[in-house]
């Protein structure tokens, strides 16, 4: 796994623009985002795109990224630069905080399972069993 590659949904931290920094990802283009589970620590998302999809500049805080299906897309962040990211079907990404535009290239339809972490919730001690 090469975590340089798709710092996904991820390009994952190149970005930093104040005014977008509160846009959500998923209501900006509810089409291409499902919530599929939420509470006070994580929000997990479900991303699917055909190739050309295209998402206006938008925000992700620090994420667990798992691709279901091979995927190729550029992702360009607020200061105009871009990055093309190839990904192979089965990869995990860490990503950290990202604000960009995004672009889906193929090579056919795409499919990602983003695990978003909500700030301010510390981590609890895991429970020893007996």
């Amino acid at each position: 796994m090469k975590q340089s590659t798709f710092l996904f949904l991820a390009l994952l931290v190149l970005g930093g623009a104040k005014g977008a920094l509160a846009q959500d990802p998923v209501k900006l283009s509810p089409n291409l985002y499902t919530v599929v589970m939420e509470n006070d620590q994580v929000r997990v998302l479900e991303f699917r795109v055909k190739p050309g999809d295209k998402e206006p500049m938008h925000s992700h805080p620090a994420a667990v990224v798992y691709l279901f299906t091979d995927a190729k897309a550029k992702a360009t962040t607020p200061d105009g630069k871009f990055q093309i990211f190839e990904n192979k079907a089965g990869e995990t990404i860490w990503s950290e905080p990202v604000t960009h535009a995004w672009e889906h290239m193929g090579p056919g339809n795409g499919r990602v399972l983003i695990v978003e972490l909500k700030k301010g919730t510390p981590p609890k001690p895991a429970a020893l069993k007996p």
